[in-house]
């Protein structure tokens, strides 16, 4: 049975496994092995500067995505929102875009634990968004390097 892999026309460009039989034409999905609970090399990077944030400090995803030279401020974020399923307390609260807003409190079970995280901590929040963001910003750097 000789086997093809191409793109199914007019898909999101998803990859199938066509195979012909005698009979028939019959499309099979191939679906990709992903392991969620894999922890990748630079998820750990991440989880070990965002523990390094001190208490009544915030750092962004650009800062430590710099940091790492991820590439990708995006990156920062996708290892924060899986951290939840990692071992070990990762204060994800702590890192905020490059304005200061709260934009990952979404990614909590609920999204008001951010704001009162940081705010338990002495930061204090207007409008989803850290007053006096610039003298509460922490950047790796700092103290990492």
């Amino acid at each position: 049975m000789p086997t093809a892999l191409r793109a199914k026309p007019f898909s999101t460009h998803r990859p199938y496994l066509m195979t012909q039989s005698p009979n028939h034409l019959s499309t099979k999905r191939i679906v990709p092995k992903f392991n969620a609970m894999k922890k990748t090399h630079y998820f750990e990077e991440v989880y070990e500067v965002v523990r390094s944030i001190p208490k009544g400090r915030v750092s962004t995803y650009g800062a430590i995505a710099d940091f790492l030279s991820l590439g990708s401020a995006r990156m920062v974020g996708w290892a924060l929102k899986q951290s939840g399923i990692m071992d070990g307390p990762i204060p994800a609260h702590r890192v905020v875009n490059r304005e200061g807003y709260l934009s990952g409190r979404l990614g909590f079970v609920d999204p008001g634990y951010m704001q009162r995280a940081l705010e338990k901590e002495g930061i204090e929040i207007k409008k989803e968004k850290v007053v006096d963001f610039k003298s509460r910003f922490w950047h790796p750097a700092e103290n990492l390097l």
